[in-house]
This record gives C-alpha cells, structure tokens and sequence, in this order.
C-alpha cells in the first residue's frame, strides 16, 4: 500500500512541475510581432528596432509581420483572438484607446482582451509640410489655410489613428477646415507627402524625422507639451500659437489576455532591458522619441486613461462614430 500511495505521490508531483516547466521554458520556437499598420510608420519602426534585441533576449527569433487595415483594428484583432501562449504579441499603438469612440462596432476590447506588456515608446507628432507650401511656422500656416476653406487636403494614418485626430484637434482649436485623405498607414502618406501629391500631414516623429533632416518636409511644430529629442528647433504647436493644444502617440508590447504571468514578466523584462540597451536608446532619442518601458500595471492604467481622454477629445470634435 506504502508503494502505491509513494507512486501517486511521486506522479502528482511529475503531474504539477510539467506545466512550470513549459512555462519556464519559454520560448521554444519563433515569436510573431504583430504590427497593425503599413511598414514604413513609426509603430513598424519601433517593432523592428525592438525585435532584434528581443530575439537575442528570448534566444528564439522574433519576427515582424504587418498585419495594417480598418483602423488597426486587423493586426488588434488577429491578436487579441490568437492562442494566450506568448507567441503572437503585438505592437500597440494610440488607436488601441482611441477606436471605442471612434467606431461603432470594435471586434475586441482593448481593455479586456489584451494583455498590456509594457508602453516602450511615447512620442510627438509633427506637423509637417511639402517644402513647396509658403508657410514657415505655424502662425503663417494657419493664414495660409483660412485663406483656403476646404482647399488643403492632409494625409493621415487612417482614420482615427493619432496622426487623423491630431490633426482633427489642431483644425478646431485654430478653426481651420481641411479635408481628410486617409491612408493605411503612416509610411504610404508620408510617401506621398515627399511626391507632393498630398500637402500636409502630422505623422510621428520617427516616421518625419529623417525626411526633416533631409529638408524633403517641412517641420511647423510638434504635438507633445515639450520639444522632442533630437529636434530642440522644432517648437511645440502650442508655443507656436495655438494655445492649449497638445497630443502624443505612443507604442507598447500587448499580448493576448490569459497570457501566463510568468511569459509577461519575462517579455516584460526584455523590452525593459531593449530600451536599456544605449544604442537603442540613442537611436530612439535621435528620432524625436523616447523610450519608456513602464510595468505591465502601469502601461494598463496608462492605456485605460488614454481611452477616456479620447473618447472626450472625439466628442468636443464633434466626429460620429463609424
């Protein structure tokens, strides 16, 4: 009796270490990434400056796929209904707090069906312009376009993605009217921004900055409530004229909920440890961006007041839900 009582002893024991040391294992083949907009855009270039060091990190290969479409809401998706096993992440962005009040229908909740991981970059927008448009500074755009009532198209991420919403509060705060041409992503307008074919967009620092530097875009001003690293010229919009506007975008690891604590610590620690890494710290803050590496607990609260801001920045706009 004393053997079989030690062998269901001794399986029970088997039986409640496996499950540990699957999790502990992690992971044991090919990580995916998943980017809800067009390559090019400043969520796509977080991702790939990230996946390297987290491959490295997690001993097994992170890979970046886009996944752009419907407000970023295809890539959310795809994620928030992948197995909770650590293997499909995803690459969050603004739009995460800003398409409950934007659409009528969202096939998930953010705040429900997401895990936050950590928020790994927060960054300005900026308002930029086709070196062919006169204006040089935002006082003399704001001329330029009351001039022009409905005459000045801008580009956009899509609709509802920062870069729109941005420049939706920019348009009641001055009392401009401009008309919206969307796009699926941040990195097919500032494409056609370069070309000329589309004469003002406010994409995020790390897509612009680049262009900036090259003299192919004109810089006005920023969208945050500071000057952003690496452009200490470019002034805030605010300071620039247009008195109480600021709004920011950011980027953060997500996976899906249910996603074992033990995995979020450990992809946790190794975004903490990314942005740690000086190279990656440079090259973020050189780009107008800075890094930011919050607990999973802070990027969930971050994200729940980020949800409420929008819904209230949305309604004074004036913008009805699709």
């Amino acid at each position: 009796m004393n053997k079989i009582n030690n062998l269901m002893l001794f399986l029970g024991l088997v039986a409640a270490t496996v499950p540990a040391q699957a999790q502990t294992s992690y992971p044991t083949r090919t990580v995916r990434l998943i980017v809800p907009s067009s390559p090019g855009g400043g969520t796509d270039i977080s991702a790939r400056i990230l996946a390297p060091q987290l491959t490295q990190f997690l001993g097994q290969q992170v890979i970046v796929e886009n996944r752009p479409g419907a407000g970023t809401m295809i890539g959310g998706e795809a994620v928030a209904r992948a197995a909770p096993d650590g293997y499909t992440l995803l690459m969050g962005i603004s739009t995460l707090a800003i398409n409950p009040a934007m659409y009528k229908k969202v096939p998930y909740d953010a705040l429900k069906d997401l895990a936050p991981i950590s928020q790994a970059v927060s960054l300005s927008n900026v308002l930029v312009i086709h070196p062919s448009l006169p204006p040089r500074n935002v006082k003399e755009f704001v001329a330029f376009v009351k001039t022009r009532p409905g005459q000045i198209n801008f580009a956009s991420a899509g609709v509802g993605t920062s870069p729109h919403l941005s420049m939706e509060l920019l348009l009641v705060l001055a009392r401009l009217n401009m008309v919206h041409v969307p796009y699926k992503g941040s990195g097919p307008g500032v494409t056609d921004l370069l070309a000329g074919h589309v004469p003002v967009m406010m994409p995020n620092m790390l897509s612009a900055q680049p262009h900036i530097k090259s003299g192919r875009m004109r810089a006005l001003g920023v969208t945050g409530s500071k000057r952003a690293p690496g452009a200490d010229d470019i002034p805030t919009i605010a300071e620039a004229g247009v008195a109480g506007y600021e709004a920011v975008q950011w980027y953060g690891l997500l996976a899906p909920a249910a996603t074992p604590r033990d995995i979020i610590t450990k992809l946790h620690t190794g975004v903490v440890r990314a942005l740690q890494n000086p190279e990656v710290r440079q090259r973020l803050l050189n780009d107008g961006a800075e890094p930011v590496g919050s607990s999973p607990a802070e990027f969930a609260e971050y994200l729940r007041s980020e949800t409420e801001k929008w819904a209230r920045v949305i309604k004074a706009a004036g913008i009805k839900p699709e």
